[in-house]
């Protein structure tokens, strides 16, 4: 990707983004169940939340 301009750090946030997404959409945006699905802190998650605006 980097002939396109894309750099390496904003190619993974665009995909960490887009699989949260899809993980909470999977458990219908209980935090706890996507949290334990992710293998992450529900706290860690609700911070990448925020930080990704989802």
């Amino acid at each position: 990707m980097i002939d396109r301009g894309i750099l390496f750090s904003d190619a993974r946030r665009e995909f960490e983004k887009r699989f949260i997404a899809r993980v909470l959409q999977r458990h219908r945006g209980n935090l706890s169940r996507a949290a334990k699905d992710l293998q992450i802190h529900r706290n860690t998650l609700g911070k990448k939340i925020e930080e990704y605006k989802l």
